[in-house]
């Protein structure tokens, strides 16, 4: 508790430094060499540019990757080059705001059965999200199955990661849909994580299974916005970052969050955020006010950047810069700001197959100020 209260005390301070630019540099900064606090050495190299809102990021086996693009597009960078065509558009998506097409993730048997999941946001009675799979085959996506469907959603606070765990489940984080009660409604998907097989079917060991009150789906609860979601190396444990409240809500700016994640456990809003605690509500493992708005999470367990084994990055996008954290276990160690200021809002983070840092930027999502190349995938890469 003494180690949340004081990481969040130093991260005011060392956030109160950087204001809260979103504007993207002019002109280029590929082969910029960039150095750590520890005296590692990385530049930056463009992937694809000109893109929309590029929100989340899969690699094929073979090394292409999938990405989505907010409006309803997947499409495909194959041999370093990015497709024209899209390979796939929703036909339902509902793009609007903070929402839209979000996530892409692969099944962990995808070189046997091609699936490809896709969390978005559509209208169905008012605005909702759901998960659907589809096969991948001769460079398309096909036969659309619904996974799950009806979460509650609004413009705002859509969540949504879907990603496959080490135990082969599918958790999607969700958002409470801009109603602060929801989260805590165990009657409602909104404000949680939930877990479930790759069909969609329940697990029979999800923590609230049988019990009055709660969805089955549920894993944990008492989440505002969660973007990020990834595992551990090692400890497997679940790390997830999540937006605290806005200035509009009345209850002060900032409160990001950085949460390890643990089966049937309640992480508190809208009763705790930031540094408030209570009996029986998980208070964050680092806190971070003002605002950075983490928008996706990552662990790095590659060789090619040797320093950064181990670490967990936040793509951030009010904070514009992605913020690397050494861990020791469950022990923050140190953070650090990478790239602060120089490509505006910071959306997706991931590994990429070939052991570098890849990241997207979302300067064309209407809160940013987008350069002519706008908006970027982009890797970290070794400055020698």
């Amino acid at each position: 508790m003494m180690m949340n209260v004081i990481g969040s005390i130093l991260l005011f301070l060392a956030a109160a430094c950087f204001g809260c630019s979103n504007a993207a540099p002019t002109g280029g900064i590929d082969n910029t060499v960039f150095e750590t606090q520890d005296k590692a050495k990385f530049k930056l190299e463009t992937v694809a540019s000109g893109l929309e809102v590029p929100w989340g990021f899969a690699w094929l086996p073979n090394g292409e990757m999938l990405f989505t693009e907010r409006p309803g597009r997947v499409r495909i960078i194959e041999k370093g080059k990015l497709r024209a065509e899209p390979v796939f558009t929703v036909p339902d998506v509902e793009p609007s705001s903070e929402s839209g097409l979000m996530d892409i993730s692969l099944h962990p048997d995808f070189a046997k059965n091609s699936f490809v999941y896709l969390a978005y946001a559509y209208n169905q009675d008012g605005k909702r999200v759901k998960v659907m799979r589809y096969k991948y085959e001769g460079g398309k996506l096909t036969e659309p199955k619904a996974v799950i469907e009806n979460i509650p959603s609004a413009p705002n606070h859509a969540g949504t990661r879907a990603r496959f765990g080490p135990d082969g489940k599918l958790y999607v984080t969700t958002g409470d849909s801009t109603d602060w009660n929801l989260a805590q409604d165990n009657n409602s998907l909104a404000g949680k994580t939930l877990r479930l097989n790759d069909d969609g079917s329940v697990p029979k060991d999800n923590p609230f299974i049988g019990k009055t009150g709660y969805r089955p789906e549920i894993w944990t609860t008492g989440h505002r916005n969660p973007q990020g979601l990834a595992w551990q190396p090692g400890s497997g444990l679940m790390f997830q970052t999540e937006h605290g409240p806005s200035g509009f809500e009345n209850r002060g700016g900032g409160a990001d969050e950085v949460n390890i994640v643990e089966a049937g456990k309640n992480y508190g809003w809208p009763t705790i955020y930031g540094p408030k605690t209570q009996a029986g509500l998980e208070p964050p493992l680092i806190e971070y006010s003002p605002a950075c708005a983490p928008a996706s999470g990552a662990f790095y367990n590659g060789d090619k950047l040797p320093a950064f084994k181990g670490n967990f990055f936040l793509g951030c996008l009010r904070g514009a810069r992605i913020i690397r954290v050494v861990l020791d276990g469950r022990k923050v160690v140190r953070q650090e700001n990478l790239l602060e200021g120089n490509l505006g809002r910071i959306r997706e983070i991931g590994q990429g197959p070939d052991g570098f840092v890849y990241f997207s930027t979302s300067n064309r999502d209407g809160r940013g100020s987008p350069a002519s190349d706008d908006d970027r995938i982009m890797r970290i890469v070794p400055a020698n």
